[in-house]
């Protein structure tokens, strides 16, 4: 197969998959692989693969493809290539939930001396990078990484960029308790797709839907959760999302939940599992996870909650997901106390200001912990977070955190 015919069977297979004819734009891509003898038609192919597995979540042959496609890369000795390459790869691990190959992969990308081509990429290098730091709850380097990402969108005026570090952004507030920045976020996402996503795919729309249901959800607006939970839903079942599905059922467990209705909220947490397991999100599974194990204590059934509680357990700390750590113990300190358990509860309230610490989940400014409740938080050039009410009182001549060095507050 030729340069030519390599090029017109990769706009077929475009076009296929675009018409929501997924299987029938694999084959097509498919047969390029295998008859194409264009480096650089080849390497195009393994990107329509990769994107399409990513947005399937079969997240390990994503993988696979993205390591082809780095041999590949290197065939062509262009730097460019290499980065994209490496990208992917990244991109492969951060939805494996292998966060610190993420990282590694992600600095390999930004160490390239490649082209303007290169550059442009670094914008989704920083993204990817913000959500495997998030994923390790290491919040500074995530919003640091964050923030890099939005420049390089606005540097580039690509709004796509933009929408996806917003919806980011909306899950990295949501996960330390500034509802009102979560849910701010994902509404600017979707106010972008809005106004410049008519070429885009209908992805970007699913995805602030989703972001938007969750702040929603935890500011206590459940009517407008729902509302936009079903949006979401509703695209990721036409095109067959079902990473996003997943993400969709757990949010509508959650909204159950919320309401006390715990029978509604069950099946809706095993259907998201058995998709999450399906595809490899070991993080989601956590979330699941967190929600049974209240559920179960709504009920009552604190032994049925500890079970729930082990498995997430272990999951978290295969990940080294401490944000994770931190609720379990929380969790399990409520529970000892129901119980009457003075031991075990001791045991957990000191493992949790371990992880409060750990994660400089404190505001260096009051020394109150940060991510307890729902609370502005300001972040300071220098990407550390403090209550808005601490900066606004106290004012500040630099980062109290940066001037600290290795001196950290103590817990009683």
């Amino acid at each position: 197969m030729g340069q030519d015919q390599t090029k017109q069977q990769i706009e077929k297979g475009l076009h296929l998959y675009q018409s929501n004819q997924t299987e029938k734009a694999l084959r097509v891509w498919m047969r390029v692989l295998e008859k194409s003898a264009d480096p650089a038609g080849r390497f195009r192919v393994l990107g329509c693969l990769i994107t399409a597995h990513a947005e399937m979540g079969r997240y390990k042959d994503m993988l696979k493809f993205a390591v082809v496609q780095i041999d590949t890369a290197r065939e062509l000795e262009d730097p460019d290539y290499l980065t994209e390459s490496y990208l992917n790869l990244a991109r492969s691990n951060e939805k494996l939930c292998e966060f610190q190959k993420t990282i590694s992969y992600c600095k390999t990308c930004l160490n390239m001396q490649g082209t303007t081509v290169s550059l442009q990429l670094n914008g989704q290098v920083s993204l990817s990078m913000g959500n495997a730091f998030l994923g390790l709850s290491i919040f500074q380097k995530a919003l640091e990484c964050f923030e890099k990402a939005l420049r390089y969108a606005h540097n580039n005026d690509d709004k796509m960029l933009e929408c996806r570090v917003c919806c980011s952004l909306g899950n990295f507030y949501a996960q330390i308790k500034d509802y009102e920045k979560a849910l701010f976020f994902p509404c600017k996402a979707a106010e972008l797709v809005n106004d410049y996503g008519k070429g885009w795919s209908l992805k970007y729309r699913a995805m602030s839907q989703y972001h938007m249901a969750v702040a929603y959800r935890k500011l206590g607006h459940l009517a407008d959760a729902m509302d936009c939970c079903e949006e979401s839903m509703k695209i990721a079942l036409q095109h067959g999302d079902r990473p996003l599905q997943a993400l969709c059922l757990l949010c509508f467990a959650d909204i159950h939940r919320s309401r006390k209705d715990v029978q509604t909220a069950f099946p809706r947490y095993d259907s998201s599992m058995s998709i999450m397991t399906e595809i490899g999100n070991r993080l989601g599974l956590i979330q699941v996870l967190l929600g049974v194990t209240k559920c179960w204590m709504i009920q009552k059934e604190l032994d049925k909650a500890l079970e729930s509680i082990e498995k997430a357990q272990e999951l978290a700390e295969g990940l080294g997901n401490k944000l994770g750590l931190l609720k379990l113990h929380c969790l399990c300190e409520r529970i000892y106390r129901t119980k009457g358990q003075q031991r075990e509860l001791r045991d957990h309230v000191v493992k949790f200001h371990e992880c409060v610490e750990e994660m400089e989940l404190y505001c260096g400014m009051c020394g109150e912990s940060i991510g307890e409740k729902n609370n502005q938080l300001q972040a300071l050039p220098c990407s550390h977070f403090f209550h808005l009410k601490c900066l606004q009182t106290n004012g500040t001549r630099g980062c109290p955190n940066c001037r600290r060095l290795s001196v950290k507050p103590g817990y009683v």
